[in-house]
C-alpha cells in the first residue's frame, strides 16, 4: 500500500492554487481547478485498474470528497472551508464506529498495516475477543482520533472566515500534518501503556495460548 498517489493530490493541489494565484486567477477558479487536479494521480490509478485499500483507499475518498464539496454552490469563503467538512465527516467515521462496526475504525485502519509488525503484538482478533484492555485501547484510539479531527474542522471553519483568502489553502495544507503527527504520538502512548507496542515495559496484552 502507499500513500503516494492521494499524498501528491493533495499536495499538488495547494501548489497549483498558488502557481495560479500568482498569475492573477481568483481564488475561487484557483480552489476549484485545484480541487479538479488533486484528483488526477488517484484516476489515473484507478484506471490501471489499480484498486486502493486502507489508508490508501481512505484518502482517495478524501479526495473525492473535497472534489464533491467544490462543486457545492458558495462562495470563495466556503470554498476555504470545505476541508472541514471532509475532516469533520472522518471525526464523526470515528465516533460511528464505537458504536456501529465490529471493530473501532483506528483498530481498521491499523491492523493491516502494523499487526506483528515494527514491534507490535500479533494475533489481534484473537486479543480482541479475550482482552479487555486490547479492546479499550483501540476505543480510546478511536476516540481520540474522533475528537482530534473535529477539533480540527472547528479550526478550519474559523480559518476560513476570519484570515487573509490566500494564507488557508496553506494553512490548510500544515494541518492535515500537524494533526496526523500530534494524534498519531497520543495515541502511540496510549498502545504503548496498554502493552501493545512491545518496548522497555512489559507488555500487558500477552498471548494466553
Amino acid at each position: 500500500m502507499t500513500l503516494l498517489r492521494p499524498l501528491l493530490g493533495i499536495v499538488g493541489s495547494t501548489a497549483l492554487y498558488y502557481l495560479m494565484r500568482h498569475f492573477g486567477v481568483s481564488v475561487y477558479a484557483a480552489l476549484v481547478v485545484g480541487a479538479v487536479v488533486s484528483l488526477v494521480p488517484a484516476c489515473v490509478s484507478l484506471l490501471r485498474g489499480s484498486r486502493p485499500s486502507g489508508l490508501e483507499a481512505f484518502f482517495t475518498v478524501l479526495l473525492f470528497a473535497s472534489f464533491a464539496i467544490a462543486l457545492l454552490p458558495g462562495d470563495e469563503r466556503f470554498l476555504l472551508a470545505k476541508d472541514s467538512l471532509v475532516t469533520g465527516g472522518i471525526g464523526f467515521w470515528f465516533l460511528a464506529s464505537l458504536w456501529w462496526a465490529d471493530r473501532p475504525l483506528a483498530y481498521q485502519f491499523a491492523k493491516p498495516m502494523v499487526e506483528g509488525r515494527l514491534g507490535w503484538v500479533g494475533d489481534w482478533e484473537r486479543r480482541w475477543r479475550e482482552d479487555e484492555t486490547f479492546r479499550r485501547m483501540w476505543r480510546t484510539s478511536s476516540t481520540l482520533w474522533a475528537a482530534g479531527t473535529l477539533l480540527d474542522a472547528v479550526a478550519r471553519v474559523v480559518m476560513a472566515y476570519t484570515l487573509p483568502a490566500d494564507v488557508v489553502p496553506g494553512l490548510n495544507l500544515a494541518m492535515y500534518v500537524a494533526t496526523a503527527v500530534v494524534l498519531n504520538v497520543v495515541t502511540t502512548v496510549v498502545y504503548v501503556r496498554a502493552g501493545a507496542i512491545r518496548g522497555r515495559r512489559r507488555a500487558r496484552v500477552t498471548s494466553r495460548a
